[in-house]
């Protein structure tokens, strides 16, 4: 029946305005991603099955379908707070209660599952389920909202829908009882996700991560663009080696698998604890010169504070003598700066106090695009800003910028020259997406990364000098220069 739930979803789906569908932030379960999440658990005894978010049921329909086959019974409860797609949702769950003959039982919350989950939570209603498999909404939670506060008083701290659901099903589940989710990759890096995944490092152990290659694949009906993972998780099981499979799209034509060893995807000494997801037995391993800490080598990196909305009445479309540089990203074309350029967005500030306190003073920087659009082979795009680029005794960086720098000032020519080669290699950026899924990049990704000793990057920044910029050059550069 999984197959037969696909014409209901794009049913329901075209009921659903894209309003509505903001609001909710869910997407729903292609039959093959659903019947792939099902077949990782195991099955055996009775299992309590929750599935919040259910949609149409697409996920627990997949459920149904291989615990019929594996001859075990199942009672499942599930939340939908849209009426139109609970309305489906119940009519699916009746038609495989009368299918399982006795053997299957469901249910149909139509309230919200944060409110009734953190309510039950309090009240010691804990350890319910043996088994969750979700898809949740993708939605930011904000700071003062009462699901952030609800979610506060079980101990969860995080800012987006989706891994609140999750920890949600950590704490609701019993011991050995497993989660199979599909969320964002988004969780495996960044200090905003940090509490989530110390909750769920802590109380369960990674089974298998599943990659989609194509970020537009996964839910490709609904167009949209995210890098997706399929988490299986088991609670209170000691973390062991763990699978790592990918696929260009939902059809898993060409699946396959890599077991790894649980310190590639965690590592011992980071109290970040990003969870990196390789895909070849090879990139275990950081490239031999990423050796060394920002502060080992005397260089720090910030997202830039300018706010360009909130300083508009200091904006300027041309530079002159009372006004100072502002960059943004589209006034770097092909690695080069081209400003000033015409813009519906300012080129300059005016000069004032209140604005050089946002301000950095000329010299040589290096420039690291906080978003990537998909068109861009490269997840880390970085720029050298030369000391004899503008003409100007102080420089604005709008906040699209990571900048490296030192103490607020730039660093030598050659440095600097060195580390904007470094970040475009094609060997870090390679090493950068094992553990970075989403397009952007945040300042604390670049400090948690390891780089060349300050020398290698002198060294690589005078090789590079004069050279090309193409992605040949700047890898063969790298490939020239000697590890430690």
């Amino acid at each position: 029946m999984t197959l037969a739930i696909d014409q209901v979803r794009r049913e329901a789906s075209k009921l659903l305005d894209s309003k509505r569908r903001s609001e909710l932030g869910q997407y729903m379960t292609p039959s093959s991603i659903a019947e792939f999440m099902a077949s990782l658990f195991s099955y055996h005894g009775r299992a309590k099955l929750l599935d919040a978010g259910a949609g149409v049921g697409s996920l627990t329909s997949a459920f149904f379908d291989q615990a019929l086959r594996e001859e075990i019974s199942v009672d499942a409860e599930t939340w939908e707070i849209d009426n139109t797609l609970a309305g489906y949702l119940k009519n699916t769950l009746d038609e495989y209660v009368q299918l399982g003959q006795g053997k299957i039982k469901a249910c149909t919350h139509t309230s919200d599952f944060i409110e009734d989950a953190t309510f039950s939570i309090q009240l010691g209603g804990d350890n319910r389920y043996t088994h969750a498999i979700l898809n949740p909404p993708y939605k930011k939670i904000s700071t003062n909202s009462k699901h952030r506060k609800l979610l506060r008083l079980t101990g969860i701290e995080t800012v987006n829908l989706y891994t609140a659901f999750v920890a949600l099903s950590v704490l609701l589940i019993t011991k050995g009882g497993e989660i199979v989710a599909i969320i964002p990759r988004s969780f495996c890096n960044g200090s905003y996700y940090r509490p989530f995944r110390n909750l769920i490092l802590q109380t369960c152990s990674i089974r298998q991560l599943h990659l989609f290659e194509s970020r537009n694949k996964a839910f490709g009906d609904d167009e949209v663009l995210q890098e997706n993972v399929i988490i299986h998780l088991t609670k209170g099981e000691l973390q062991g080696s763990v699978i790592v499979s990918t696929s260009h799209d939902a059809k898993f034509l060409d699946y396959q698998q890599t077991m790894f060893e649980a310190a590639a995807i965690v590592k011992t000494d980071d109290a970040e604890q990003f969870i990196h997801i390789p895909t070849t037995t090879g990139q275990t391993n950081a490239p031999l010169l990423c050796t060394h800490t920002l502060r080992d080598i005397g260089l720090e990196v910030c997202t830039e504070p300018v706010v360009d909305f909130r300083l508009k009445e200091y904006w300027r479309g041309t530079p002159d003598n009372d006004a100072v540089p502002l960059l943004y990203p589209h006034h770097f074309s092909d690695g080069a700066l081209c400003w000033p350029k015409p813009h519906k967005k300012p080129n300059a500030l005016q000069l004032t106090q209140n604005i050089k306190k946002w301000l950095m003073p000329r010299g040589h920087y290096v420039l690291v695009k906080r978003f990537s659009t998909k068109e861009e082979r490269r997840r880390l795009v970085a720029y050298y800003l030369p000391y004899e680029a503008l003409d100007a005794a102080y420089i604005g960086f709008e906040n699209h910028w990571n900048v490296f720098h030192i103490g607020k000032h730039g660093m030598d020519e050659d440095t600097a020259r060195g580390l904007s080669t470094f970040l475009n290699s094609t060997v870090l950026d390679e090493h950068f997406r094992v553990f970075s899924g989403h397009t952007q990049v945040n300042a604390t990704d670049l400090r948690n990364m390891r780089y060349p000793s300050r020398d290698q990057l002198r060294e690589l920044g005078q090789r590079a000098k004069g050279q090309p910029n193409d992605q040949a050059t700047i890898d063969r550069l790298l490939e020239e220069l000697e590890t430690p």
